[in-house]
């Protein structure tokens, strides 16, 4: 068995670029191939050090923080590669959007992760690196489900990342997903106020319900078009929770097509019988303030071919 070796210990000190960033997050980018289980093992065991301190995974870090980042030791089947996934990782570059200096806007592929991790030898993130080997600095803003897909944004500059988290926090960016739901969608549902409770549950899974003890979610809906059996409705949340869409949708009484957590079996069924085997959940544009070229930006991501071809097989009403 061959093994990958960081050569020596590293002192790092950090610039006013990674301000903020968590210790973990730091590490995952600059170990570059090193699983998620092996970063948290040398935080835990003090092998990682800022200011010759033990620190915890969530220590946020501070301009002319040191970081010890010790030598670290990955066999060849322990470490993430994306290469092994080659064509998958090379087909992202086809599916950037938009691209400058500060940022990128890619279309996500429904069943790819946003990132490695809980069993997941690499994500999207991992194989955006991959193909981008002498960037610096490469960094999810945000998050979309593994089957959901659309316009994602990754970060080419830790300034940028802040500037378009602020943004996520006071609630100005704007994202618009399309989704199939179950039923015919009523006029008078144009908002989904309902707070939202996550638990995890004995094997790893995320499940979320609506919960009065939850944390407060709002999610604007609106009709695109009717259908024999479903509607096709744009979906706006205000809030960022997670599986939110998925959850209002449910909520209101019309899930989305083929989710295997929320949905309905008899039209994931039905769907299923006109050859969708997806979420029909995409994230189909998104508005927000670009910090490099200092403009309000929208991009818009296409509706892949299955979800298309779903659509063109059912009868408008």
């Amino acid at each position: 068995m061959t093994d990958k070796i960081s050569p020596k210990v590293e002192f790092v000190t950090i610039t006013e670029d990674y301000q903020g960033q968590r210790i973990d997050n730091f590490l995952r980018t600059k170990l570059k191939g090193v699983p998620k289980s092996m970063i948290y093992r040398i935080i835990r065991k003090g092998e990682v050090r800022v200011n010759k301190g033990r620190i915890k995974p969530e220590y946020k870090l501070q301009p002319n923080d040191i970081v010890r980042v010790p030598p670290v030791r990955v066999s060849e089947t322990e470490a993430i590669s994306p290469s092994a996934n080659l064509d998958s990782v090379r087909a992202l570059e086809t599916q950037i959007i938009y691209e400058d200096n500060y940022l990128i806007v890619i279309n996500k592929p429904s069943g790819m992760a946003v990132h490695g991790g809980s069993g997941l030898s690499f994500g999207l993130i991992e194989g955006l690196r991959a193909i981008r080997p002498d960037s610096k600095f490469l960094e999810l803003v945000h998050r979309l489900d593994r089957d959901t897909s659309g316009c994602l944004l990754v970060a080419k500059k830790r300034s940028t990342l802040k500037a378009l988290h602020e943004q996520l926090r006071l609630k100005t960016m704007r994202k618009d997903y399309q989704a199939l739901v179950a039923g015919a969608w009523p006029r008078s549902t144009r908002v989904v106020n309902a707070p939202l409770l996550k638990n995890t549950v004995s094997s790893g899974e995320r499940i979320v319900r609506v919960d009065d003890e939850g944390k407060q979610s709002q999610t604007r809906f609106s009709i695109i078009q009717r259908y024999e059996n479903g509607t096709l409705v744009q979906a706006s949340p205000i809030t960022g929770r997670t599986h939110q869409i998925r959850v209002h949708a449910l909520h209101a009484g019309h899930p989305i097509a083929c989710d295997d957590k929320y949905g309905d079996t008899g039209f994931t069924k039905h769907m299923n019988g006109l050859g969708l085997k997806r979420l029909f959940l995409h994230a189909a544009r998104l508005q927000f303030f670009n910090p490099g070229t200092e403009e309000t930006q929208e991009v818009e991501a296409p509706l892949d071919m299955a979800l298309v071809r779903a659509l063109e097989k059912m009868k408008k009403c």
